[in-house]
Parts: structure tokens; C-alpha cells; sequence
């Protein structure tokens, strides 16, 4: 909103606006003019009274003619006066409520600037509850990488628990493995043993069969020389009765075979059931063993499946706790964005309230200015005013004193012009005081001009002329 430099400047803005005026004023007051100086010296020096009172009483019928042209030609001057005054009060009213819509508008802006920053500051307020949403989801979200943290630190746990089980059947099934490699070589031993056994038990039963041999062989050599000595004494002939037993060698010999086979038999048999109680033995633990092995491998089975399980489950739930760390750290970023956002939005809200406040304090400050135009073109005006009314005083008095010397001079003369003239102008004068007052009261009136009171002065100044004829 721009103003000219006359608004600025009060004095000269006044010279500027109603220069034309004071010259036409001058021009209407002056007493340079040689004509003018013959009837209008006493409206501009009051110690000329006598002298202007004393050329208005010799006129002559030219001077007479020569008022009445110039009381028209001031009437007219008046008149554009009154003109130029109206149009110029007219234009500083309208530039003045041009000024007044202006500061309305801009105080309207202003209340809708006030309300669209309380809206924001609203909105402002509601970003705040939409940021406790997020950091309540935030710290959801946290707590579930937490649990879902000590789940992992369970499940890796509960993996070294069953990496140290694994391990130690993994030693156990070592321990068989060795027991049962021991085992086998104690088996392999007894084998050797049993063999070492059976290959005896078959040497004494060769053995047994040599000396059964060898029993038999003595018996036939027995029996031959039982043979030859029967032979030999059947021979001789001789008859000795012999009182003794004789020895009974096959009874002997079966005892003797029986021995052996008893013993032979109890060797066997004896063999038989230690290599049987040990292959049995044997057998049993091995049993045991393998057992063992196989209960140890599928409990090592079984535990390879569960850390498998375990590791699958770990890897699952460190990648949801990855998916849940980027998504935290995407509604961190995405909560600080709109934050940022939001913390720009209010910056520019505030610099665009601090410029408002800038331009409502210069219309203010320039509000202020035209106001104190104002007040300094009331306060010329007044004192026009008081010039004019005291001229008007001034020249009331005049009128009433040249009326009476008139009256009592130039009653039926042809002079009676000038009484006529000064009535008209002091009428002029009035009527134009009275139009300036209600102009100053109320600057609307000069607004819209009224022909018909323009021409009332000329109307009254005719009928005045012709009532003083």
C-alpha cells in the first residue's frame, strides 16, 4: 500500500493540495490590482477603512458597472473555489476510506492469518498424539526385539545345552566304541583261547587213542606170553597149584580207559562250557554294545534334528528381529520426517505471522501517519475556519458600516451598486462558510455536488441586489 510524499508531510502536503486555493484567495483578497484597490482594500487592511469608505463615496456610473462585473467575476471565482475545495475534501475522504477499507481488509487478513495459525497450532498440537502413537508402537516394537532377543538367547541356550549333550554322547558312543573295540579283542583272545583248548583236548584224545593203542598192544603182548607160558608149562608138565589170584589186566585197562575217557570227557565238557560261558559272554556284551551304539546313535540323531530345528528356528527369529529392527528403524526415520516436516511448516507459519505482524505494525505506523495527516488538516481547517469566521466578523462589520454610509450618503443615487455588492459578497462569504462548516462535520456532504446550492449564492446575491434597488 503506497501513499505519496504529501501524506507524508502535512505542511507542505496542505500547500500542495490547497495552493490553488490560497492563490485564488489571494487573488480574490488581493489589493495589488488598480481596480480592485478602489472597492476591495478594506477586506484585506483593516486600517484602510477610512480611506476605501471615502473612494466608495464618489463612484461614478463606470465604477458602478465595473463592481457589478467584478462581484460576478468573484462569485464565479468563488464558485470554482468552493469547486476545487469540494473536490479536494473529496478526494482526501475517498482517499481516506480507500485507506479505512484498506486497514479493514488487512485487519480481516489478519484475523484470518490468526485463525489459520490457530489451526495449525491445532494441527501442531495433533502431529504431538500421532508422535505418542508412534513412540507407543516404537516401544511395542521394542519390546517384542526384546522378548524375541531373550527368546534368541534361550534358543542359542538351549543350542550350546544340546551341542554340549551331543558332545558327551558323542564321547559316550567313543567310550563304546572302545569298549566294544575291547571287547572284540577279548572275544579274538578267548577265540584264540578256545582254539588253544580244542587243539589240547584233540592232542589228549590223540594221546588217549596212543595209549588206548598202547593198551592194546600190551594186552596182545600179554595174552601172547600168557600164550607161550601156558605152552611152555603144559610143556614141562608141571603141576604147581598155585594159591594166587590171578591179575585181572583188562579190568585194569577198561578202568584205566575209563579214567581217561572220564577225564577226557570232563575236559571237554568242561572246554566246551567255558567257551560257551564266555561266547556267551561275549555275545551279551556285544549285544549291550551294539545296544548302546544304536541308542546312542539315534539319540544322536534325535539331537542333530533338534539343533537343526533349533538352528532353523534361531535363523527364523533373527530374521523377524532384522524385519523388526528395519521396520523401527523406518517409522524412526519416517516419525522424524514428518517431525522435521512439521517443525518446517511451523518455522514458515511463524515467519509468515512475524511478517504479518511486520506489515499490520507498518499499516499501523502508516495508519498512524494518515491519522496524524488528519489530525494536522483538522487542525488547518480549524484554523481556516477561524480565519474565516473572523473575516466574516471582519467583514460583517465592514458591510454594516459601508451599508450605513451608504444609506445615509447614496440612498437614491446611482452609487447604490456598491451597497448591493458588498451585501452580496458578505452573502457569498456566508453561504460559503456554511457549506465549508458542514463540509468539516461531515465529509460525506461533499461527496455528491449540489448544483442548485452552488447557484444560491448568485440567486441570493441577485435578490439581494434587487431588494437594495
Amino acid at each position: 500500500m503506497s501513499y505519496g510524499s504529501d501524506l507524508l508531510y502535512p505542511l507542505s502536503s496542505f500547500k500542495k493540495i490547497f495552493g490553488e486555493t490560497s492563490r485564488l484567495s489571494s487573488r480574490v483578497y488581493s489589493s495589488s490590482s488598480a481596480p480592485r484597490a478602489a472597492g476591495y482594500r478594506a477586506h484585506h487592511a483593516r486600517d484602510s477603512y477610512p480611506s476605501s469608505y471615502r473612494k466608495l463615496a464618489v463612484p461614478s456610473s463606470v465604477d458602478h458597472l465595473e463592481l457589478l462585473s467584478q462581484s460576478s467575476a468573484v462569485s464565479n471565482e468563488l464558485k470554482i473555489v468552493r469547486t476545487n475545495e469540494k473536490e479536494q475534501l473529496q478526494g482526501l475522504n475517498d482517499r481516506f476510506v480507500t485507506y479505512i477499507e484498506k486497514v479493514h481488509q488487512l485487519e480481516q487478513h489478519n484475523r484470518l492469518l490468526e485463525a489459520e495459525v490457530s489451526l495449525l497450532r491445532q494441527r501442531q498440537a495433533e502431529p504431538s498424539r500421532l508422535q505418542q502413537l508412534y513412540e507407543q508402537e516404537i516401544r511395542e516394537l521394542r519390546a517384542k526385539v526384546e522378548e524375541l532377543r531373550h527368546e534368541g538367547d534361550e534358543a542359542q541356550l538351549e543350542s550350546q545345552q544340546l551341542a554340549q549333550g551331543l558332545q558327551r554322547l558323542r564321547e559316550q558312543c567313543q567310550e563304546e566304541a572302545r569298549r566294544r573295540e575291547e571287547a572284540e579283542l577279548a572275544l579274538r583272545e578267548y577265540r584264540k583261547d578256545v582254539d588253544h583248548a580244542t587243539l589240547g583236548r584233540l592232542e589228549l584224545e590223540k594221546k588217549v587213542e596212543s595209549l588206548l593203542d598202547e593198551i592194546a598192544f600190551l594186552r596182545k603182548v600179554h595174552e601172547e606170553e600168557v600164550a607161550e607160558l601156558q605152552a611152555s608149562l603144559q610143556d614141562a608138565q608141571v603141576s604147581v597149584e598155585v594159591d594166587v589170584s590171578k591179575p585181572d589186566l583188562t579190568a585194569a585197562l577198561k578202568e584205566i580207559r575209563m579214567q581217561y575217557e572220564v577225564l577226557s570227557a570232563r575236559n571237554q565238557q568242561s572246554a566246551e562250557e567255558w567257551y560257551k560261558s564266555k561266547f556267551a559272554n561275549f555275545t551279551e556284551e556285544a549285544a549291550r554294545s551294539s545296544d548302546s551304539i544304536r541308542q546312542a546313535k539315534e539319540e544322536i540323531t534325535e539331537y542333530r534334528r533338534q539343533l537343526q530345528a533349533r538352528n532353523i528356528e534361531i535363523e527364523a527369529l533373527r530374521n523377524a528381529n532384522e524385519s523388526l529392527e528395519r521396520q523401527l528403524q523406518e517409522v524412526e526415520e519416517r516419525s522424524n520426517g514428518e517431525i522435521h516436516n512439521l517443525q518446517e511448516t511451523i518455522n514458515q507459519l511463524e515467519n509468515a505471522l512475524r511478517t504479518t505482524k511486520g506489515e499490520m505494525a507498518r499499516h499501523l505506523r502508516e495508519y498512524q501517519d494518515l491519522l496524524n495527516v488528519k489530525m494536522a488538516l483538522d487542525i488547518e481547517i480549524a484554523a481556516y475556519r477561524k480565519l474565516l469566521e473572523g473575516e466574516e466578523t471582519r467583514l460583517s462589520t465592514v458591510s454594516s458600516g459601508n451599508t450605513f454610509g451608504l444609506g445615509y450618503t447614496f440612498s437614491s443615487g446611482p452609487f447604490s451598486g456598491a451597497k448591493a455588492f458588498s451585501t452580496s459578497t458578505v452573502t457569498v462569504k456566508r453561504e460559503e462558510k456554511q457549506d465549508l462548516q458542514e463540509s468539516i462535520k461531515d465529509p460525506r456532504l461533499s461527496e455528491e455536488p449540489k448544483p442548485a446550492e452552488e447557484d444560491q449564492p448568485g440567486e441570493e446575491k441577485a435578490e439581494t441586489i434587487s431588494a437594495k434597488n
